[in-house]
């Protein structure tokens, strides 16, 4: 009779995860493309990393502390999240102000306007990319090349690989360069095996599950695969839209992010679907030859309705026929 029953609200097991603890797994995950991008841009791609999540925190910290008057809460590592995605979006020679304003918009737009983290409908790094491609489309397509193959640190690269892909497909480079990363392209996106070993170590670590990246990878590839064998030209090889643009670094890091994709199963299959598809439909036939970022802030708005779709049905809940 000395034992009392204890009345909560759910949940009432917990896992142990918490907001911080799967924040900075990714952090980690993002640590091998990280590398690759000292490695491709040396101190820029340093300088411009830093910069953008100093830029993130800082704007979370002072609109939440002196706009909205509450406890900031920059610490929870969202804001760094951020702040490292959208660096990694953006050319390593972007001018400071631009990234600045990009981490403004991302994080006082996208994110604080909706109500913070958790309540946020669009992915903060893709619609700060998004902004930045629309208003400073000059700044954002030129693309310096890689430190190891460039003849100075200035050296400017004309086009990406999917810009040669559109224009001149015979300029494009092996595949072997594209999955290791020796191609001009935003500072995140150019190795396709540091983005893996980061998917990699997520899925060992249990903070996403398969269903996004796969589907969208999968999808892309059946996509273009099928267009590669009625014409077997290089616009339709599989491989090189896979190991490519933003595709990777999306499926990856931004098309998982918790608040903006659907939470059942079914439902984040239904929306890598449209993700790939969405994807490769721009990059095929639409004006800008990336089409990654576009699919993803697209598909987010979809998810409301996905998950009103596939949501589990109440126990005890009358269905409706007809």
């Amino acid at each position: 009779m000395e034992q009392k029953l204890i009345v909560s609200p759910s949940p009432h097991i917990h896992s142990g995860d918490t907001i911080q603890k799967n924040m900075y797994a990714v952090l980690i995950a993002l640590i091998p493309a990280f590398l690759v991008a000292l490695y491709t841009f040396r101190l820029d791609a340093l300088l411009i990393t830093v910069l953008s999540v100093l830029f993130c925190v800082g704007f979370e910290y002072l609109i939440v502390r002196f706009i909205q008057k509450k406890e900031p809460t920059v610490l929870d590592g969202s804001a760094i999240i951020t702040g490292v995605l959208l660096a990694f979006n953006v050319p390593s020679n972007l001018p400071v102000w631009i990234l600045a304003l990009g981490a403004l918009f991302a994080i006082g737009v996208v994110k604080l306007s909706f109500g913070g983290l958790g309540n946020n409908i669009f992915n903060p790094a893709i619609a700060g990319r998004i902004f930045l491609l629309i208003s400073f489309p000059a700044q954002m397509t030129t693309w310096p090349m890689p430190a190891t193959a460039a003849a100075a640190t200035d050296a400017v690269s004309s086009a990406t690989v999917l810009g040669a892909l559109k224009h001149s497909p015979e300029a494009l480079p092996a595949i072997q360069e594209m999955f290791l990363g020796f191609e001009p392209g935003s500072m995140g996106e150019v190795s396709a095996a540091a983005l893996l070993l980061g998917l990699i170590y997520l899925l060992w670590k249990k903070v996403i599950t398969w269903h996004i990246p796969v589907t969208i990878l999968a999808t892309v590839a059946l996509f273009t695969g099928i267009l590669y064998l009625f014409d077997p030209i290089p616009l339709y090889d599989p491989l090189i839209h896979l190991f490519s643009g933003g595709l990777m670094l999306g499926a990856v890091f931004m098309a998982t992010d918790y608040v903006t994709s659907p939470f059942t199963k079914k439902g984040m299959m239904i929306y890598g679907v449209g993700i790939g598809l969405i994807t490769v439909a721009i990059r095929l036939w639409g004006a800008y030859p990336e089409g990654t970022s576009f699919a993803i802030l697209l598909m987010n708005a979809f998810t409301p309705l996905i998950n009103n779709y596939t949501k589990p049905k109440r126990f005890g809940e009358v269905v409706k026929h007809g």
